[in-house]
């Protein structure tokens, strides 16, 4: 069976997360059924990179699926950007890979980016994209506390207490800290993520982008291993999954 390897951006506000639910829109439900289409009405499980929760953007999310029968790349795309209308999703990129890549197992490093407005006018053009705060952040002092959760590290205080994941030591390879106006940029990549690990550094941040933290208070929150000691979770609209590398 041939499998390819799709590029998808969407609006992940208009969905319940990435992962099929029943009775629920989702955005790996809303490829599927497309997928099912173009399979003669079989049925199609997608794999993607990462599972993204209800709310959360995505402009290079990663994914493959297996068709019985093979088409070229262009037809598959602008087939399953059919079927997916009028739903926020789009099919960038179609490839035809071998059957041994895994849009999951073989992923190197997720990128995201978390956008924060802060300005007292709440945002109109980009609504549901940022996190809209209305105090002035210090981004120097942020990216000083980002600093400190670089590397290597047990990062149980940054991340969800339903996370699954069966060890909350994971490698931070960037955090970037950006001012752009009244727009704040924060960039995150690794290998993987803990549930809600960039939404709670986020928050974290926030806290010494107001004064009311200190670097050193973020090190404590980290040395900590417990979820309380950190800052809260950052909401979902401002986080955007950008890329996903490969070797």
């Amino acid at each position: 069976m041939p499998r390819y390897r799709l590029l998808v951006e969407y609006d992940g506000g208009a969905f319940s997360g990435w992962q099929r639910q029943d009775g629920l829109p989702t955005v790996q439900g809303a490829i599927e059924d497309a997928l099912a289409i173009l399979n003669g009405g079989a049925p199609v499980t997608l794999h993607a990179a990462g599972r993204t929760d209800a709310g959360v953007h995505a402009t290079g999310q990663v994914a493959h699926a297996d068709l019985s029968r093979s088409y070229a790349d262009e037809r598959v795309r602008d087939a399953l950007n059919f079927y997916l209308k009028p739903v926020p999703v789009a099919i960038r990129e179609v490839a035809t890979v071998g059957e041994d890549f895994h849009a999951r197992f073989q992923a190197i490093a997720r990128h995201y980016r978390y956008r924060i407005l802060a300005r007292r006018p709440p945002p109109a053009y980009d609504r549901g994209r940022v996190w809209h705060v209305t105090r002035t952040l210090d981004a120097g002092a942020m990216q000083a506390g980002a600093e400190v959760l670089l590397g290597t590290h047990d990062f149980t205080s940054f991340r969800a207490t339903e996370c699954q994941a069966r060890s909350p030591v994971k490698t931070l390879d960037r955090l970037t800290v950006e001012a752009f106006g009244d727009e704040i940029l924060i960039g995150a990549s690794a290998r993987s993520f803990l549930h809600n690990q960039v939404r709670i550094m986020v928050g974290t941040l926030r806290l010494v982008g107001e004064g009311k933290w200190m670097p050193a208070d973020v090190a404590a929150a980290l040395a900590a291993r417990h979820r309380t000691a950190a800052g809260p979770t950052a909401p979902a609209e401002g986080l955007t999954l950008i890329g996903v590398d490969y070797p």
